[in-house]
Formats: structure tokens, C-alpha cells, sequence
């Protein structure tokens, strides 16, 4: 008896301790930063006298609030609802007068107390009914709108849009002089606020031109970083570095590289920039202006700034400006608390990703990794993809850095690499809910036992992988990989691949669930209500049929068109604005606007906006770069989901 009475007060104590020790770590996690959005309301013409309207759920927000909702008119605001709407953050108007201009809010409801009214959404008389947003685009002549990001550039609580206006592109890979890269913002009803022309010295292609928008300093206002050299201007007209260099190599040059047999290998490389200064910069968002600029690192050489073909292949591994000029980035937590900028360079061979700091009106290098700067690094060599990830993968409240088969510890240092090599596409989230944390899913564009593979994103243990198959003497592995929950029969994501032989889709546990491998496997989007995804390819949305085994489209944007040829991913794709689900951004055929779709379809599930996840945030500032990947949370979304885990953030609001 004496001893079942010490095992319980034992147990009992235990159980205080930990549950104490919980509370405490609750109490002293570093809650991250993050922008100060309004609640996003949008209404949408729907035809036959409707309006759907729907509005953000903030991550901050307590778990019982409820919204009125607003419809003015003539001046005369009119409350739509007959109670407090607390299940869900969306109505269907059936009552407005259309022939007249509309305006609407919400306003939360705490207890039984009304709190200030949100920003007002206006639906102008006789609109047209359709399910987009229009935002005009001054498209610069011989450009077409390509990839955008977003970022609260002003303060107000509303996302501004930053896109990069392309025109003549080059692949590494090849010779040929490019347009000069073009950044311009806009705000969402088409306001120009700046155009940023990255100039003759940057290279216009997927690999070179990789912008982040971001509120890198925490002063409630998103920044622009990105790579510039001589003759950059900014938006205010500034011209960075020397405005008349030159450094593209002329019509038919060539470069040499000599081989250790005594052979040598020549290479064109007209057009390409293989010398001259490199820049890092970050722009105000607001004016587009230069606010700070620091040499990039690293540079293509550690000494030369003109380093020859020999040099630059025993660098990087070829002398014609391939390898060399890969480049990604990001924003990470580091600390757990500020974001800062991620910049790298390389994955083939030798991989350079540095980290930097936006503080106080300063520049600072955080911290640089080189996988050739040791022996112990030697194995992080190659690993990277031609995209990359972020997320806190072993829970110590930091993000690391997903750099395609391997990661990067907050810290700067490896955490750990599978050596499988590079790859086309990633993804990372909470794949398999069954198992603790989070898992990668990763395809890797060669042939051998690890085509596409399933692992333990915080140690890298691989859960399962897929073989490739070369089918001829020529080709590459897997170009495509997608992981996403379609099939409600089975726990976690599924996961399928185009191309070398991996056909059919597979379960979170890597067992095959069907031969037939859906037809699309480019980008996801949460669209039509429940919490399965649906797919996002060119201009149309799909929802997998699992019990015929076939996609049926959903949903088809007519007159837009995606970006990217075979990659065919939108110009953005992500939560930014309305209820939880997904918006679309495509440019119209003309290239004349941006649409924003944006959905009309009622759904039962109501949560806070993903905007205010922050792994799926910084997957937005990082959805442009290079390959193009969709966003996912930290948290499990799909069948059988549990209720999301509240939101670790602290907003900041812009002060003038």
C-alpha cells in the first residue's frame, strides 16, 4: 500500500514537473516577428445577386472570436449577420443592391463587445462579376510579368506586390546577352510606387535573378534585398557602382580550360559576366531606394576579381559560368525571433550560403557556410537543388536551412547531409502526422537507388525512397516531385514524380496507393473548401478524383496564363487575403495585369490566415527563387488534421 502511495505521489510530481516545465517553456519562447496585416476583407461579385465575402482569422486572434460583418451603403452601414459569425470567415450577400457602390468590413467580437471596424473593401457599382482581382501593370516594352513576392511596403496592413518584369532570358548553360532585370511595385488597385532596373551586369534567368521582400528589420515595413552590380538603379534614380562598366563578355568570346592530360576545352561564354563587382542590396520598400549595399558573398573568386577559366573550374567546376552562377535565397528565424536574410551560391560542387542581418540601418554578415572550407564540410558539397526551404526542423524554436538533400543548423554549421545530390524540387512540412516533426520529401535529377526520397527532416534518416530508372543512354533523373494530401484513405501526404520510371502515387509511408500517377505535379493550392489540396497547373485548378483515379478541373482561368514554360507555376501563389484558403496570381495574356483569383466556394473550417504560420510566410518570400515550390505550414493540414497549434508571433505596426 505504502509503496502504490509513493509511485502515485512520484508520478503525480512528475507529472507537475512537467507540466510546469511545459508552461515555462511556453512562457520564455521567443515569439518571431511579423507584419501587422488588416483583416483582408474581399468580396466578390458572384453573379444572380450575390457577393461572397470573406475576411483573415489572425493568428493572434483568441480562439472565440467571432465577426460582424458590414455591408455600406449611400453611407449607411448595415450589419448582415444575425448573430456574431464565430465557425467560419466568409458570408454570401444575397441582398445588396449591385447597381450601387458597396462597401464592406467586420468588426471582431469579443464576448459581447464590438472592436474596431477593419479596413473597408470597395465593390464598385455594376462590377463586373468574375473572381479576380485586377491589379494594371505598366509592362515595360519586349517585358512580360514573371514571378512576385509580397510584402507590407508601406505599413498600412496591406500586401503591395513586387514583380519581376523578364524579358530575353538565358540558362546558365548557354551563351547569349539577356534584357536587363526589371523590379517593380505595385500597390493592389495598380498604383506604380517604383521600378528598380537591375541593369546590364545582372543576368536575366531563373538561376541569377533572386529577389526577397521582407520586413527584415521588424520596423512594420517590408524591404527588397537582392543581387546587384555596376549600373543597378534603385527607385529613386540612383545609379549603384560605376554606371558605365560593362562587364558581359563580348560576341564570341570564348574561355579556355586546360585538362591535367595536357588537353583543353573551350567554351562560349558571349554575353555571360564573369568579372567585375558583385553587390548585395537591400531597397526601402516604400521609394525602391538603396538603403545599404555590401560586396556579395561569396565572390566567384576569393582573390581575382577577373578570374580566368582555369580558376573558376577549380572552384566550381567548370569555366563558363554554369556552376558558378546558381543562386538562391531566403529568410530564416536564426534566433528565433528576427528574420534574416539567406543568400547562397552553388549546389552542384562547392555550396556558399550566407547569412545576413537588416538591424538598425546596418549590413551585417551573420554568418557564412562553405562546404569547401574544411574536410568536415566536404560532404555538403553538391547537395543543393535548384530551390530551397526553411523551417524550424528539430524544434529548438530557430528555423535551419533545407538546402535540398542536406540542411544548415541555425548556427551556420551542418546539421547534416544524405549525400544523395542534387535534385528538382523539395518539400517540408508535417507529411506523415503519425510520426513526430517534420519530413522532406526531395527528387534527385539523376539515376540510382534514390530517385525520389521520403526523410526525417530534423536527423535525416531516411524513411523510404524510390529507385530511378534510366531509360535511355541519355537523360536526366525525376524533374518533377509533388507532396500533398489528395487522398482522404490514407494518413499524411501523398507524394508522386514525373519522369525515370517512378510511376504511380505514393502514401506517407511509401507504399504505393495506384499506379496512375496524376497528370499534374507542379504547384498545390487549398481552394474548394475542405482540407484536402487541390492542384495548381498553367491556368487551372484539379482535384484528384481517388476514387476514379483521375484529376477533374475544378476551376480555369481564362484569358491568364502561368509563367515559367514547363514549369507552368503562377506568378504567386498564396493566403493573401480573405479566409484561409489560397489565392491565385496569374498575368493576363496581354501582360497587361495581374489577377488575383481568389475563391467563392463555402467551406465548414475556419483558421487563422497561414500568412501568420511562419514557415509558411517565409515559403512565400521564397517561392520565386529559381524552381518555383509551393508553400506549405508547419503544422499538418489535411484529413484527419488536428486543430492548428497557435500562432508563436508578435505583430509590428509601422509608426511614422
Amino acid at each position: 500500500m505504502h509503496q502504490l502511495i509513493r509511485f502515485s505521489l512520484a508520478v503525480f510530481v512528475c507529472a507537475l514537473l512537467f507540466s510546469v516545465s511545459g508552461q515555462l517553456n511556453a512562457q520564455t519562447k521567443k515569439l518571431r516577428q511579423m507584419e501587422n496585416l488588416s483583416r483582408g476583407v474581399v468580396a466578390v461579385n458572384q453573379g444572380g445577386g450575390k457577393v461572397f465575402v470573406s475576411w483573415r482569422m489572425f493568428g493572434t486572434d483568441d480562439e472565440k472570436i467571432a465577426f460582424n460583418l458590414y455591408r455600406e451603403t449611400d453611407g449607411k452601414p448595415i450589419k448582415l449577420n444575425d448573430k456574431p459569425i464565430a465557425d467560419v470567415t466568409f458570408f454570401v450577400d444575397e441582398k445588396a443592391d449591385l447597381n450601387k457602390t458597396n462597401n464592406y468590413f467586420v468588426r471582431p467580437v469579443s464576448g459581447v463587445k464590438e472592436q474596431a471596424a477593419s479596413a473597408k473593401f470597395v465593390l464598385n457599382a455594376n462590377s463586373e462579376a468574375r473572381q479576380y482581382l485586377s491589379v494594371p501593370l505598366q509592362t515595360p516594352d519586349k517585358y512580360a510579368p514573371n514571378d512576385a513576392s509580397v510584402g507590407d511596403l508601406d505599413g498600412d496592413g496591406e500586401y503591395e506586390i513586387v514583380v519581376h518584369q523578364a524579358g530575353r532570358g538565358a540558362d546558365n548553360s548557354r551563351p547569349g546577352f539577356t534584357s536587363e532585370p526589371i523590379l517593380q511595385a505595385y500597390k493592389l488597385n495598380g498604383t506604380l510606387l517604383w521600378t528598380i532596373n537591375l541593369g546590364k551586369n545582372i543576368r536575366e534567368g531563373a538561376h541569377y535573378t533572386q529577389f526577397i521582400v521582407y520586413d527584415l528589420d521588424g520596423d512594420g515595413r517590408a524591404e527588397i534585398a537582392c543581387k546587384t552590380a555596376d549600373g543597378t538603379t534603385d527607385g529613386r534614380g540612383k545609379i549603384i557602382g560605376d554606371k558605365n562598366a560593362d562587364w558581359r563578355a563580348p560576341e564570341g568570346t570564348f574561355t579556355e580550360v586546360h585538362n591535367p592530360d595536357g588537353g583543353e576545352r573551350r567554351q562560349n561564354i558571349t554575353g555571360k559576366i564573369l568579372s567585375g563587382p558583385e553587390f548585395l542590396t537591400v531597397f526601402d520598400g516604400t521609394t525602391g531606394a538603396e538603403l545599404a549595399t555590401t560586396k556579395f558573398v561569396p565572390a566567384r573568386h576569393p582573390i581575382k576579381e577577373n578570374p580566368t577559366g582555369d580558376e573558376l573550374n577549380e572552384i566550381w567546376g567548370d569555366g563558363y559560368g554554369n556552376r558558378v552562377d546558381r543562386f538562391l535565397a531566403g529568410v530564416a528565424y536564426l534566433d528565433g525571433e528576427r528574420p534574416s536574410l539567406i543568400m547562397s551560391r552553388g549546389y552542384y560542387t562547392r555550396t556558399v550560403v550566407a547569412a545576413w542581418d537588416w538591424r538598425d540601418k546596418k549590413l551585417t554578415n551573420r554568418w557564412t557556410f562553405d562546404s569547401d572550407s574544411s574536410e568536415a564540410n566536404r560532404k555538403f558539397r553538391g547537395q543543393g537543388n535548384h530551390n530551397l526551404s526553411v523551417g524550424d526542423v528539430d524544434a529548438d524554436g530557430r528555423d535551419e536551412i533545407v538546402f535540398g538533400a542536406m540542411v544548415l543548423d541555425d548556427n551556420g554549421k551542418g546539421l547534416y547531409s544524405t549525400g544523395f545530390g542534387h535534385g528538382d524540387a523539395l518539400h517540408l512540412s508535417d507529411l506523415d502526422p503519425t510520426r513526430p516533426g517534420l519530413e522532406v520529401f526531395d527528387i534527385q535529377e539523376r539515376f540510382d537507388d534514390a530517385g525520389a526520397h521520403f526523410r526525417d527532416a530534423r536527423t535525416g534518416e531516411i524513411l523510404w525512397k524510390k529507385p530511378s530508372i534510366k531509360a535511355g543512354e541519355d537523360g536526366e533523373g525525376p524533374g518533377r516531385g509533388l507532396s500533398l494530401d489528395i487522398d482522404p484513405r490514407h494518413q499524411g501526404f501523398e507524394s508522386w514524380v514525373f519522369g525515370a520510371g517512378i510511376s504511380g502515387l505514393f502514401n506517407a509511408k511509401g507504399e504505393k496507393i495506384t499506379d496512375k500517377t496524376p497528370r499534374s505535379c507542379n504547384f498545390g493550392v487549398f481552394w474548394d473548401g475542405d482540407v484536402l489540396s487541390e492542384l495548381l497547373d498553367r491556368n487551372y485548378i484539379f482535384k484528384w478524383n481517388w476514387k476514379e483515379e483521375k484529376l477533374d478541373t475544378i476551376f480555369t482561368a481564362e484569358g491568364a496564363l502561368s509563367n515559367n514554360g514547363t514549369k507552368a507555376t503562377p506568378a504567386l501563389s498564396a493566403d493573401l487575403f480573405g479566409d484561409w484558403r489560397e489565392e491565385v496570381m496569374l498575368r493576363s495574356a496581354d501582360n497587361k495585369e495581374l489577377r488575383i483569383y481568389t475563391t467563392t466556394i463555402s467551406t465548414k473550417h475556419r483558421f487563422y490566415t497561414f500568412m501568420h504560420d511562419p514557415q509558411y510566410r517565409v515559403s512565400i518570400a521564397w517561392q520565386n527563387v529559381a524552381y518555383n515550390q509551393p508553400p506549405h505550414t508547419s503544422f499538418f493540414i489535411g484529413e484527419g488534421m488536428k486543430t492548428p497549434p497557435r500562432a508563436a508571433i508578435k505583430t509590428v505596426q509601422y509608426r511614422k
